[in-house]
């Protein structure tokens, strides 16, 4: 091999946090803090779960085992940079010996970024994802901390990552670090039933989207080698075993997640739901999401009036999976071409009898199932109903251009002509 020559990755590794599933499993939590040796915890949530039952569970669990406990009830929902730095600040100065985030991806991403820099404390960027931020490893282990999701979305409580909006560019970006990764992730079904339709609807179509990204995604093995072990990423791309456990995310997903949304009382239902998004999160936890995710960003981040029906909420938002779910469409017309069948493969675990399909209509299949369940589900028809229109699309590229952590996993390369193409298609979907 010539210097010149590119060298291809030719391993990957399976990382998870422990698993702990049942329903009132939460009460668990001071025991499992306790196990860990930590007497001094950050429990961090958002505002509106300050009084949950969730909460209420978690800090009675802690003072049962005589752990001394302090709430951060501040985080953002979809969090910034500045939401970031003002857990930050109230980690370091409460100097905590382990961490617990209780909510949706965002109070469990906050309290990763907690950790991190209470315990490595740096300039802001340092760690964050290149080319945006340095992209600089982190430095060593983190203290203990366990992820208790009361959405069954983003599959935080598996993953190395934690995501957020710069404010300067509008824009997602995030950390990701197989160091972030919580210790135990607590899935407990009771934690899910107060969750608005309109979320539930986003967070599972974050999670069939996770797993459906992971499934399509750049096969490991075409990923360029790291220059060093230290960079190989936690994100290795698309690979045998993500395979297995985003295959079942998306069978158990498209069987549910109309019926979770529908009657939330659906025991049977949220308990599937709430463990596909586990599922989704071990699998693209080890692969990545690519270009669909990469998309959503600038479509969070550039935000500037909506806010969906029966959420509260101070500041406008777009929640991550409606984002994440009205590009994906176009997206998967887009990525099809790369590999028809595994697009296929996708469609029929979603419950599509393709049996007698034509590979050069996988992506059109595959999109138009998603549809289907997005219109049933009461989704919006495009990133034009929640206020984007032609003259945002190229600020959309400009904001997609710079997410190589996930653009760069995709099948497909997409170039600046390429995404414009696909902003437009995804503005109206039906």
């Amino acid at each position: 091999m010539t210097k010149h020559e590119k060298k291809f990755e030719t391993a990957f590794t399976m990382e998870t946090s422990n698993i702990k599933y049942g329903p009132g499993v939460t009460h668990e939590v001071g025991y499992d803090m306790k196990k860990l040796g930590s007497k001094r915890v950050m429990v961090v949530t958002d505002p509106n779960l300050t009084n949950s039952k969730p909460v209420s569970v978690v800090l009675e669990a802690l003072q049962e085992e005589n752990i001394e406990n302090v709430l951060f009830n501040r985080v953002r929902v979809e969090p910034t940079d500045q939401s970031f730095e003002d857990a930050i600040k109230f980690a370091i100065d409460g100097k905590f010996d382990g961490f617990i985030g209780v909510g949706g991806g965002s109070s469990m991403d906050t309290a990763k970024v907690a950790n991190l820099y209470s315990t490595y404390p740096a300039d802001f960027l340092t760690y964050v994802n290149a080319p945006i931020g340095k992209s600089q490893p982190v430095p060593g282990p983190l203290k203990p901390m366990i992820a208790i999701p009361t959405t069954a979305g983003t599959g935080s409580e598996t993953t190395g990552v934690a995501i957020f909006d710069l404010e300067a560019m509008h824009a997602k970006t995030g950390i990701a670090h197989r160091a972030l990764r919580p210790v135990t992730g607590i899935i407990d079904p009771n934690n899910i039933r107060t969750v608005p339709k309109i979320i539930t609807a986003s967070c599972g179509f974050d999670v069939l989207c996770h797993a459906l990204e992971s499934v399509t995604a750049l096969p490991y093995h075409k990923r360029p080698a790291p220059e060093n072990l230290d960079m190989r990423p936690a994100y290795q791309s698309a690979n045998p075993i993500s395979h297995l456990w985003a295959s079942k995310a998306i069978e158990m997903t498209s069987k549910n997640i109309v019926k979770v949304v529908q009657d939330v009382s659906n025991d049977k239902a949220r308990a599937e739901m709430i463990l596909a998004a586990t599922f989704a999160g071990i699998g693209f936890g080890n692969a990545k999401v690519h270009l669909v995710h990469g998309m959503s960003y600038p479509v969070s981040g550039m935000v500037r009036e909506y806010i969906p029906e029966g959420v509260k909420s101070e500041h406008p938002i777009i929640p991550h999976g409606m984002c994440v779910v009205l590009v994906s469409p176009a997206v998967f017309r887009f990525t099809a071409q790369s590999n028809p069948e595994l697009h296929l493969y996708a469609a029929k675990l979603m419950g599509v009898d393709v049996s007698s399909a034509d590979k050069k209509d996988a992506g059109e299949i595959l999109a138009t199932e998603i549809i289907k369940l997005m219109r049933t589900i009461g989704m919006p028809n495009g990133i034009s109903a929640v206020g984007y229109g032609s003259n945002d699309i190229e600020e959309l590229v400009q904001g997609t251009l710079p997410q190589h952590r996930v653009t760069k996993l995709s099948p497909r390369p997409a170039n600046a002509e390429d995404l414009r193409k696909l902003f437009a298609e995804s503005m109206t979907l039906w």
